[in-house]
């Protein structure tokens, strides 16, 4: 008997596939039956059902066409939107059809399959294997979709996603594949999906394992045991007690390890909305997002002092922002992205100082290449602390997967590349990762904080803060706060990327036209204001780069060509240094340009001055090509 029936309307699959979100970040869209995004209902329509059946059998197929020449094994976990369990019994109906096994976690993190899947992988074929994560990050509980990966515990890169996607694409053209994938999916009986539901519960200890493994490993780094670092943060936390909280917003780390990774540090944790699927407020980790774990964590610090820290993960737990007590404000408040994931770099290259993975000729240059991966929105902030480690800066455009890819190939150079990541996001990837993960994000912060001089017997004897502090002539002294430490990072004023002026809406849809406007109005505009500038701001010239993947072109001339990638301006200063920046990048799913001014030191009316300028020509742009 099969599970259901399914009997799809094919006015309405095409309906729903138009409004599918497909990118190499990830598929997404409204999943919930009403067609609410922001909608709790559990049911999907007969015309999603196929078409999560169609990708997960598309990815069935990519997987044995790259190297599996038997019955591939492939991991399926989810986040807790309400939409998840339903999207999950299509995707294992459809891989159990097309002769796949499946091992079904059920509810985990997005960095919990994948350390799971990079586990799973040392014991199997590592290229002939993958996972399907149902998930549509921080959109809102209405939306849902996929996330696909092989075992080198990441999403598939650009070109790869691009692959499936174009064969998902031509599957849903033929015609007769409706009716084709619901008769093949419902050949799967009852008792063979209960099968896979019995052994879930297995699946699910044997991935929390695995992680709380990586985890452990991951945060330790090539330079040092992850008994030996164990052993030096619990004796740091003894002399420098740490609490934290969380607002876990029914987030799939409500079932993760972060109760048990916490207590193995003996730090202190207290968590909020706790209850798996209890999403309580908005999903995404941003402004207002943040008010009830910065209630909660000054609630907390007023009863225990050592509470400093917070953190609300997204809900498939791969991102988290970060609230703190400010010692110097005598107040809890919110980091902002670009200051968290400054925070994380400043700390991440300190660790491989202090644990001599980087070491330093008597000239004061690094005996190895060094590098940070960023994206394109990301602050020349991180290009100003990398430079104090004798590091280099590169960047790629928007997306994680384009991230992780510009960091592998650097690696390939011969680079050293522990910390990469989205500036504007927060949070940090910390290889050998290939996801951000909120636990790295806090572990950076408690390394910078706790690990301090003479704690380390193998290697460096300061600590990482007064590594930090030397390299960059920061005044150090040893009884130092978080505050303190958020005092010397590099000033700048970059605009916030989740604020309604970061997002304008566009007609034109066609970027590269766009980009050839903009540039002549930006080069006529430029003419005109260029006096005033250097005037004003001691801005004497620029230059401008393009992003498209994991590439970088620096200088583009012609903007046209950058086609739907990211376009920066570099504005640079008499000295020839850089001194502010403006980005922009059409979203490939929305008709809207996301922009950003950048600016060194705290000139907050440079940036204000920047956005608005940039803001009226994108306007400008768009007018000339619309009317």
């Amino acid at each position: 008997m099969p599970i259901m029936e399914t009997k799809p309307n094919l006015d309405k699959l095409n309906s729903a596939l138009s409004r599918l979100i497909l990118s190499a970040s990830g598929w997404r869209g409204i999943f919930a039956c009403d067609g609410d995004g922001e909608s709790s209902k559990t049911a999907l329509s007969d015309e999603h059902r196929v078409i999560v059946a169609a990708a997960a059998m598309v990815f069935s197929d990519y997987i044995k066409t790259h190297g599996c020449t038997e019955k591939p094994t492939l991991l399926v976990g989810m986040d807790t939107r309400p939409t998840g369990p339903e999207i999950a019994r299509a995707i294992i109906q459809s891989l159990l059809a097309a002769h796949c096994e499946v091992k079904f976690i059920g509810v985990c993190a997005a960095p919990e399959i994948m350390a799971s899947a990079r586990s799973f992988g040392s014991e199997l074929v590592p290229q002939a294997h993958g996972f399907i994560y149902i998930s549509a990050s921080h959109n809102p509980i209405g939306y849902n979709g996929l996330k696909f990966g092989l075992l080198d515990g990441g999403v598939l890169n650009g070109d790869e996603a691009s692959s499936l996607i174009e064969s998902f694409t031509r599957l849903m053209n033929k015609e007769g594949t409706p009716e084709r994938i619901s008769s093949l999916v419902n050949t799967v009986s009852l008792e063979q999906y209960a099968d896979i539901s019995k052994r879930q519960q297995a699946h699910k200890r044997s991935a929390l394992d695995s992680y709380f493994s990586f985890t452990r490993d991951l945060i330790a780094g090539n330079g040092i045991s992850s008994f030996v670092m164990s052993a030096v943060l619990q004796n740091a936390l003894h002399d420098y007690p740490l609490g934290i909280v969380a607002d876990f917003n029914g987030s799939a780390r409500t079932v993760s390890i972060d109760h048990d990774f916490w207590a193995k540090l003996d730090i202190d944790f207290a968590a909020i909305n706790d209850a798996s699927g209890a999403i309580v407020h908005r999903i995404v980790p941003e402004g207002e997002s943040l008010d009830p774990c910065r209630a909660f964590l000054e609630t907390q610090h007023q009863m225990d002092a050592r509470f400093l820290l917070g953190y609300m993960p997204d809900c498939d737990g791969d991102r988290g922002n970060i609230v703190i007590w400010d010692d110097a404000q005598q107040k809890v408040r919110a980091l902002e992205g670009q200051e968290v994931f400054a925070l994380c770099c400043i700390s991440e290259l300190a660790h491989l100082v202090w644990t001599g993975e980087l070491s330093y000729h008597a000239n004061g240059t690094p005996d190895r290449k060094v590098a940070v991966a960023v994206n394109d929105a990301t602050s020349m902030r991180i290009d100003k602390i990398a430079s104090y480690f004798g590091a280099e800066t590169f960047r790629a455009e928007t997306g994680e997967a384009n991230v992780v890819t510009l960091a592998r190939n650097l690696r390939e150079r011969g680079y050293i590349v522990r910390l990469l990541g989205e500036g504007a996001a927060g949070g940090n990837i910390t290889h050998p990762s290939a996801v951000r993960d909120p636990l790295c994000t806090v572990m950076a912060l408690v390394k910078l904080f706790a690990i301090r001089s003479g704690m380390n017997t193998q290697a460096d004897a300061r600590g990482f803060f007064q590594i930090w502090c030397e390299k960059s002539g920061n005044p150090y002294h040893a009884d130092f706060t978080l505050s303190d430490i958020i005092a010397t990072v590099p000033p700048f004023v970059t605009t916030n990327a989740y604020t309604p002026e970061a997002v304008l809406s566009v007609q034109s849809n066609d970027h590269s036209k766009l980009k050839e406007t903009y540039q002549r109005i930006f080069e006529n505009d430029w003419e005109q204001k260029k006096d005033e500038l250097q005037k004003k701001y001691n801005i004497a010239g620029y230059f401008a780069s393009g992003f498209n993947g994991s590439d970088e072109r620096c200088p583009v001339q012609d903007w046209r060509s950058i086609k739907k990638g990211g376009l920066k301006i570099t504005f640079y200063d008499d000295a020839q240094a850089c001194v502010a920046a403006l980005w922009m990048r059409g979203s490939g799913t929305e008709p809207v340009f996301r922009v950003m001014a950048d600016v060194a030191g705290e000139r907050r009316e440079l940036e204000r001055t920047l956005l608005a300028w940039q803001r009226d020509m994108i306007v400008d742009a768009d007018k000339a090509l619309c009317c």
